[in-house]
Order: structure tokens, then C-alpha cells, then sequence
């Protein structure tokens, strides 16, 4: 139990990782259209996924070459479902997260493959 508290906690205390689960309110995404939104590297996207994924807070799939990640389904432990609805009550109409919804709406217009092949030249 204190295990599962602290990782839950470590996950929560940063700030690209809290917009990352605001993000994934609408909907699962893959990590090339997160690395997109912050305009940090692949590696540094997929180091703050492992981190909420070993918290519980999103899951993941893979398709192909792509890894996508969404929010936990209502069967999460409550630590979890609790920690997510603080998160979004908390944060949920920040400028923040404001801006991060009209910037993703843009990205998921886009195909995920070209914005695999926009990051890989970068």
C-alpha cells in the first residue's frame, strides 16, 4: 500500500506529467502526438509515461510501431480514480490546460506518422 502511495505521489509532482493526464481526458494518444504537444524529446515523453503507467494512471496499448496511452477505466483502484478526479477538479480549467486542449485539437487532425517523421528529423 505505501508503495503504490509514493508512486502515485512521484507521478503527480510534475508538471508535464500532470498536463499529460489532462491531455488524455479526450481521449488515448499516441506518444508522438504527446511529444508534439510539449515539444520535449521522445525519450523525455516516454520516461514521464513509464513513470504514470507504473502509478496506474494511464494505460497503454501497442499498434504497430505506435505506443498509445489513455486514462485508466472506472475498474482502477480508488487511489487512482480519487488522484485522477483532484487532478482535473484541481487543474481542469487551468490556462494551462487551456491551451494544451486547442493545441491538441490541432494535433489529432494531424496523421501520427508524419508527425513520427517530423520528430525523427528533428
Amino acid at each position: 500500500m505505501m508503495r503504490e502511495f509514493l508512486h502515485l505521489t512521484r507521478a503527480l509532482a510534475d508538471p508535464t506529467r500532470l498536463r499529460t493526464l489532462l491531455a488524455l481526458r479526450g481521449g488515448e494518444l499516441c506518444v508522438c502526438q504527446i511529444t508534439e504537444l510539449f515539444g520535449l524529446a521522445p525519450s523525455t515523453v516516454s520516461k514521464h509515461l513509464a513513470v504514470l503507467h507504473q502509478a496506474g494512471l494511464v494505460t497503454q496499448r501497442k499498434d504497430g510501431r505506435w505506443i498509445y496511452y489513455a486514462l485508466p477505466h472506472r475498474d482502477a483502484p480508488v487511489a487512482v480514480r480519487e488522484a485522477l478526479d483532484w487532478v482535473v477538479k484541481t487543474l481542469g480549467r487551468s490556462p494551462e490546460a487551456l491551451a494544451d486542449r486547442k493545441r491538441l485539437d490541432a494535433i489529432r487532425r494531424c496523421d501520427p506518422s508524419d508527425l513520427c517523421r517530423k520528430q525523427l528529423r528533428a
